[in-house]
Parts: C-alpha cells; sequence; structure tokens
C-alpha cells in the first residue's frame, strides 16, 4: 500500500508540474512579426571573448533566414569577429539591422569597431537603420560619459543615419548630458536584474513605468526600449523567477504592451548565448527565444508551454527509481529478516517519493546548468551521488546500520570498513557534502551567479536525516571533519536564508537542505581509541543481532 501511495503522489506531482500554459499572445508569431530582436551568432563553443572565434558566412545565413520569418529587423552587438558580414547578408532576407559598435577600455580595438561600423553604414544605407555606439559602456566603467558624448559626436558627423548608446536606464537617468549627443535614446530594461528584482507578473507594468519615467526626463527624444526580456532557466532572484513559462509570459505581455501603447522595442534575445554561462551562470545563456545548438523555437506558434516538456519521461524515471527504493528494502529484509517497524518502512516511502519526484528536476538542471567538462563532471557526480544516497539508505534503513561517518571509509585501517553497501552510502554522502559545500561557499562568497542545488541536495538529506533520526550512531567522538561541515552548513543556511530573502523559495529550500545535511554530520560518532569504544565491525553486528 505504502508503495501504492508513493507512486500515486510522483504521478500527481508530475502532472501538477507537467501542466502546459496556453497564453493569449504567442511570444513568436510568423503572422505579426517582431519589430526587432537582439542577435548575437556564436554557437556551442564559439565565444565572443576569444580573438580567436570567426563566425562563418553559412552560419549566419541559416540563423538570419530563420529570422527573418519572425522578425523585421535584428539588433547586434559588434563589427568583429566575422559580424561584420551581417548587414549584407540580412539585406539579402530583407532584414533591417541596427548595427552596433562595441566600447571597451582598448582604444584601439574601439578605433577599429568604429571605422568598420561607419562604412558598413555607408555600404549599406538601405539595411543599417541605426548606429549604437556603445553597450552599457558606463555601466561596465570602461569610458567616462564625457569621452562617450565626444564619440557618439564624432561618429553622427561621419554617418547619414541615426545614432544612439544603449545603457541600463539607471544610467541615463545619472547621465542626461548625452542627452543632445544622440538621436534618440536607448534603454535596457531588463526586470529580472534590476537592483529590486521585479516578479515576471509585474514586469510588463515595471517596464511601462520605467518607459514614462525616461520619456518625461528627455523630452522630445523618442525611447526605442533596446534591451527587454526574461531568461528561461537559472537562480531565483528574490520572487524573480527563470523559468519557460515566465519567459513566454513576459515577452508575450510586453509585446501586447507595446502594441497598445505604440512605443518601440527590441527584445533580448534571438538565441541562447551558452558561452556566457562561464561567466554569468546558467542564466546568462537562457535568454533565447531560439536553442543554442539546434537553433530551435522554444515555444513553436500553437503549441501549449510547460516548464517541464518531458515531463512524462521525468514521471516514469522518477517511478522507477522509487520502485528501486522500495525493491532494496525488500530484498534487504528477505536476506536478513528483522523486525524494522512502520516507522523505518514511513522512512523508506518518504525516501522514494522525494526522489521519484525530483529526480526529473535534479537531472532538468544538470542539462542546463552544466557548461563544459567540468561543470558536467562536478554537476553529475552530485547527481549520481544523490540518487544513490535513498538507494544505499533503504539498504541501511532495514539493516538498522546509522549513517556511515567519513572514518569509516577514508580513516586508518582500525576505522575503516569492509562492508560494501556501507561503503557505497558514505562515498554518496561524501560527494554530496563535498560539492555542497563547494556550492554553499559559493552562495555566501560570490552568489550573483551560483545556482541553487535544492534539488539534488534533497534527494540526499532526506534519507541521510531519516537513517540519524531512526538508527542513530552509537557513542563515540564527534568527528572534526563532519562537525566543520557541519558548522558551515549550518551557518551557510543562516546567512544565505536572510541574504536571498524570503521570496525566494529556491534559496529557503536549499538551505533547508543544509539544515538536515548539518544535522546528519553533528550527529556523527567515531570509535575513541583512547577509551576503546566499539568499531564498526562490532556495531554493525549489534545492528543484525
Amino acid at each position: 500500500m505504502l508503495f501504492l501511495i508513493s507512486l500515486g503522489a510522483i504521478a500527481a506531482a508530475w502532472w501538477w508540474l507537467g501542466i502546459p500554459v496556453n497564453l493569449a499572445r504567442a511570444p513568436i508569431d510568423p503572422n505579426d512579426k517582431l519589430q526587432c530582436i537582439s542577435y548575437a551568432p556564436f554557437r556551442s563553443r564559439q565565444t565572443s571573448l576569444s580573438p580567436a572565434t570567426q563566425v562563418s558566412r553559412e552560419q549566419i545565413e541559416e540563423d538570419l533566414a530563420q529570422l527573418a520569418k519572425i522578425s523585421d529587423c535584428i539588433r547586434t552587438y559588434a563589427t568583429d569577429l566575422g559580424l561584420d558580414q551581417i548587414p549584407e547578408l540580412a539585406a539579402k532576407v530583407g532584414l533591417k539591422v541596427i548595427q552596433g559598435i562595441f566600447l571597451d577600455k582598448d582604444r584601439q580595438k574601439n578605433s577599429t569597431q568604429i571605422s568598420t561600423a561607419i562604412r558598413l553604414a555607408k555600404d549599406y544605407p538601405g539595411t543599417i537603420i541605426a548606429l549604437v555606439v556603445g553597450n552599457e559602456t558606463l555601466l561596465r566603467k570602461d569610458i567616462t560619459a564625457s569621452d562617450l558624448a565626444a564619440t557618439l559626436r564624432s561618429v553622427k558627423a561621419q554617418v547619414t543615419v541615426p545614432v544612439t548608446y544603449a545603457d541600463v536606464w539607471e544610467f541615463w537617468l545619472s547621465n542626461r548630458e548625452l542627452n543632445d549627443a544622440v538621436d534618440f535614446v536607448t534603454i535596457h530594461i531588463l526586470p529580472y536584474w534590476e537592483n529590486v528584482p521585479v516578479p515576471a507578473e509585474l514586469a510588463a507594468a515595471h517596464v511601462d513605468t520605467i518607459r514614462r519615467r525616461v520619456a518625461s526626463a528627455f523630452p522630445g527624444k523618442k525611447i526605442l526600449i533596446g534591451e527587454i526580456g526574461w531568461p528561461s532557466e537559472g537562480r531565483m532572484r528574490e520572487a524573480a523567477l527563470p523559468s519557460r513559462v515566465n519567459q513566454a509570459r513576459v515577452v508575450s505581455e510586453i509585446l501586447d504592451l507595446a502594441r497598445r501603447e505604440n512605443f518601440r522595442v527590441n527584445l533580448f534575445e534571438a538565441y541562447d548565448e551558452s558561452w556566457k554561462q562561464e561567466i554569468e551562470g546558467t542564466v546568462g545563456g537562457s535568454w533565447g527565444l531560439f536553442d543554442s545548438v539546434w537553433r530551435t523555437p522554444k515555444y513553436p506558434p500553437g503549441t501549449p508551454i510547460s516548464n517541464f516538456p518531458l515531463w512524462k519521461l521525468q514521471m516514469c524515471s522518477g517511478m522507477a527509481l522509487a520502485t528501486l527504493v522500495f525493491g532494496v528494502a525488500w530484498l534487504t529484509l528477505r536476506r536478513k529478516p528483522r523486525e524494522p517497524g512502520l516507522a523505518a518502512w514511513l522512512a523508506v516511502g518518504i525516501s522514494a517519493t522525494t526522489t521519484g519526484i525530483l529526480f526529473g528536476v535534479a537531472a532538468q538542471r544538470v542539462f542546463y546548468e552544466s557548461y563544459g567538462a567540468g561543470s558536467w563532471l562536478l554537476w553529475g557526480s552530485l547527481l549520481l551521488a544523490t540518487t544513490a544516497s535513498p538507494v544505499f539508505g533503504a539498504n541501511a534503513l532495514m539493516s538498522g546500520r546509522s549513517s556511515p561517518s567519513f572514518l569509516e571509509l577514508l580513516g586508518p585501517e582500525g576505522y575503516r570498513t569492509k562492508s560494501m553497501p556501507t561503503i557505497m552510502l558514505g562515498l554518496a554522502l561524501i560527494v554530496t557534502v563535498v560539492i555542497g559545500t563547494e556550492t554553499a561557499l559559493g552562495l555566501v562568497f560570490d552568489p550573483r551567479f551560483i545556482d541553487f542545488p535544492f534539488a539534488a541536495l534533497t534527494m540526499a538529506a532526506v534519507p541521510f536525516a531519516a537513517l540519524t533520526l531512526l538508527n542513530p550512531p552509537m557513542k563515540g567522538i564527534r568527528p572534526v571533519a563532519e562537525s566543520v561541515f557541519a558548522s558551515i552548513f549550518f551557518v551557510t543556511a543562516i546567512y544565505v536564508g536572510f541574504n536571498e530573502g524570503p521570496a525566494n523559495w529556491q534559496s529557503l529550500w536549499t538551505c533547508a537542505a543544509y539544515m538536515l545535511l548539518a544535522v546528519t554530520l553533528w550527529r556523527a560518532r567515531a570509535r575513541d581509541w583512547k577509551t576503546g569504544t566499539e568499531s564498526f565491525e562490532e556495531r554493525y553486528a549489534q545492528g543484525h543481532q
């Protein structure tokens, strides 16, 4: 009966998680083209951070042929790395181009960017409709406002197309002297990245408020929202949750607002840029309306939108894993009959159900959060360890064994166990604790781009907490390693919980998992050589009497 209840709970949870949403307006509608959309052609391992990157003509042609079906215009950000081919190829498919000029602290590189853009504006006057001289250059503090204004005036004197500068809206309000140097004002409004993050359901209203505020500060100047969008994956910031449904909702509502209020908007962005994960985390590579690798639309017209499009597969995987957990518990009792009691079976059921629900979530997050071999190894190892935890935990629960200490795997000869199930459970604990500690310290010292591993950690924390509660360790000394890790998890949970705020459920959930792991580690005990406290083998034998 408990097994059937567990499977039913897993099925119900995944049915709820996979419920699709039908929006009144599709994010991408070929019958109602976008005004403009940001375009960067980098795929796979290509990156704008490497001077060796050179985007091929064929690659750009393929992208622009696709974008011409959904938009009338594209915005670019630079002229190097092969991007100077874009205006010519855009003209062939009927796309207009808002040509970007990337400015940073390298004056020689800036000069080349500017001269190339001026040449392109003259060579393709019917395609390039504006030049954007600098993108968030003031935000990065790469140039002063006075030098930027001088650069803008210099470019304006050499071209016939309108010239502008693009930055986060706050920087326009604090640098109003740029007003006379531009033909129109280009602002970025990214509700997710605001100093006080804005939830997805309030994003459209926030954009409208900011647009009106900037318009009143620059009377007589046209306002272009040069970047507006929402990430489909990544960590929460307060109540701002990256997700597929939220991304589609924000884009749809912004486009509807722009149509009703008749203002200009450029969506950010066309394609996911996976290379940005290296510097901005998962969220940095998840702003596109198309997949980075396969170039497929995330939201095909007429298709309901779900945060878990493969939820049926994820549900079946979870049910299979829960079945394995129950099966291990049953086989353990068949081999070594004992009376575990209802509490032990409830613990197995809770562990199996928790794992069955969260395995699919954790696996999906590994897929989107991993970038590069090191990242795949890290998150893959955590998923493997946390998946093994409830399986070997069920064996320990039914055997009457407690959670193993680190010394039973890594200590001197007198401490170490020869029990393979205990070794596997101990390895799972060590991997979970080590990687969990890395994420905990990251969330304390550099949290901006660190994801919350709430799903994976919970898969391990629950069975280990159950073991600690039902099969407490025998008397002995408190190991130093476990005590240190427990302290780190405890302090981190408190700090991160307060730092991220009560609206961030990913943070609160992760902190709860840290707390469970802290309790497990704090209650660990090991043999004291001086007092002669019983060895692991003796405690193991007592648990089977």
